[in-house]
C-alpha cells in the first residue's frame, strides 16, 4: 500500500517529485529554442500537408566562418608585408648598386736637378729633411674622427677609414710589396669586381692610366735598391664623405720617405731619401663594408728622385745616393693612338731633398 502521503498508484508522471526533477535546472530560453536544428511542426501543419512532426531548419547564416576570417586575415598581413619589405629594405638589390669603375691611374716622376745626396747614417737624413717629424710606419696614418651620415652609421664609416688605412698600409708599408716578392696582401682587399683589372695590371703591365703595377703599390726594383731603413716616414689625411645613399668614399694624401741604397752595399754604404706621394680615392658600398673590401677609383701618385727616361710603369727605379738623372725625357706621345695615357714627368725641387 502506498504512504499516507502518496496516491495509492504513486506519484503520477509529470507531478511534483515525479522523474522530471532532474532538468529543472534546465532553462529553454528563447536563444535556445531559436538554435535548435529541428522545429516541430504545428498541429494545422500536420492537418494540411501531412508533413512529418518535426522538420530539420536549415542553418543559421553568421556571415564567414572563424577559419575564413582567420585565412583572409594571414593574406593581408603577408601581401603588407611584401609591400612594406620591397619599399622599405635596407639593402639594395645588386641590380640597383652602381657599377664598379675601373681605377684610373697616373704615376708621375721626379728628377732631381742635381746629385742625390746622402749620408751613412739614416736618421741624420730624415732629421736635416722636411720628413723629421713625420711619424714613423703606420702611426702617420692616424684615423680621423668621425661621425654617422644620413644613411651610414657611425661603425660603418669607421670600417670605411679602416679598411682604406689597411689599403694604405699594405700597399706602402709592407716590406714584402716594397721589394716586389708579394701583392696578395693588396690584392685581398679589393672589390672582387676589381681583380681582373688588377690581375691584368701585374701580368701585362702598361703605361695606359689603367694597368701600371705602381698604381696599385709602389714597389721598387729589387735589382736597384733596397731599405736601409725600416722605420718609413710617413704623413697625411684620411677624410670620409657619403656621395649617396648607398655609397661611402674616402679620400686620403699621405707622402711616405723610404731610406734606400744599393742592394748589399752593407750599412757602410751611403743611403739617400726616397719620397713617394699618394692620393688614392676609394669608394664603399654596404656589400664592401660588409666583406671588409674596397673600390680603388683614382691613384694620383708622385715619386722621386727618378729619371724621367726610366719606366716607372711596373717598377719605381730609385735614384741613389750621387747618381744623378739620366739625359731625355718620357716616353713620346702619339696623339694618333688611342687608349693610351700621356706620359708626364716633373722636377724634384732642392727644397724636397736632405741638406747634409
Amino acid at each position: 500500500m502506498g504512504g499516507p502521503g502518496n496516491p495509492p498508484e504513486g506519484t503520477p508522471e509529470g507531478g511534483p517529485g515525479g522523474g522530471e526533477d532532474e532538468y529543472r535546472s534546465v532553462v529553454f530560453d528563447e536563444s535556445f529554442v531559436r538554435a535548435a536544428r529541428l522545429q516541430e511542426f504545428s498541429a494545422q501543419e500536420r492537418i494540411a500537408d501531412h508533413a512529418p512532426a518535426v522538420r530539420r531548419r536549415p542553418p543559421l547564416r553568421r556571415g564567414l566562418s572563424r577559419q575564413a576570417l582567420i585565412l583572409v586575415l594571414l593574406i593581408a598581413v603577408a601581401f603588407g608585408t611584401a609591400i612594406y619589405m620591397g619599399v622599405r629594405h635596407p639593402y639594395q638589390t645588386p641590380a640597383a648598386q652602381q657599377p664598379v669603375e675601373p681605377l684610373r691611374m697616373t704615376v708621375i716622376p721626379l728628377a732631381p736637378q742635381g746629385k742625390v745626396p746622402g749620408h751613412t747614417d739614416t736618421e741624420y737624413l730624415y732629421a736635416h729633411s722636411p720628413a723629421a717629424q713625420y711619424r714613423i710606419g703606420a702611426e702617420g696614418i692616424p684615423l680621423p674622427a668621425s661621425r654617422r651620415t644620413a644613411h651610414f652609421s657611425d661603425s660603418q664609416v669607421v670600417a670605411a677609414l679602416t679598411t682604406a688605412k689597411d689599403y694604405i698600409v699594405r700597399s706602402s708599408l709592407y716590406p714584402e710589396v716594397l721589394t716586389g716578392r708579394q701583392v696578395r696582401p693588396v690584392r685581398v682587399l679589393l672589390d672582387a669586381d676589381q681583380l681582373g683589372q688588377f690581375d691584368e695590371s701585374f701580368d701585362r703591365p702598361a703605361a695606359d692610366g689603367r694597368h701600371a703595377p705602381t698604381g696599385w703599390l709602389v714597389r721598387f726594383d729589387p735589382s736597384g735598391a733596397e731599405l736601409a731603413d725600416g722605420k718609413i716616414r710617413v704623413q697625411g689625411t684620411l677624410q670620409a664623405a657619403e656621395t649617396d645613399s648607398s655609397t661611402l668614399e674616402v679620400t686620403a694624401d699621405h707622402t711616405f720617405v723610404y731610406a734606400l741604397r744599393a742592394p748589399g752595399a752593407g750599412d757602410k754604404a751611403e743611403a739617400s731619401l726616397f719620397t713617394v706621394r699618394r692620393e688614392l680615392h676609394f669608394r664603399f658600398d654596404r656589400d664592401d663594408l660588409r666583406l671588409h673590401t674596397t673600390q680603388l677609383v683614382v691613384s694620383y701618385v708622385q715619386a722621386g728622385p727618378l729619371s724621367c727616361a726610366e719606366d716607372s710603369t711596373n717598377h719605381l727605379h730609385p735614384l741613389l745616393a750621387g747618381q744623378t738623372a739620366k739625359a731625355g725625357g718620357p716616353a713620346g706621345t702619339d696623339p694618333y693612338a688611342t687608349g693610351g695615357a700621356t706620359p708626364l714627368c716633373g722636377s724634384l725641387a732642392t727644397s724636397a731633398q736632405p741638406k747634409v
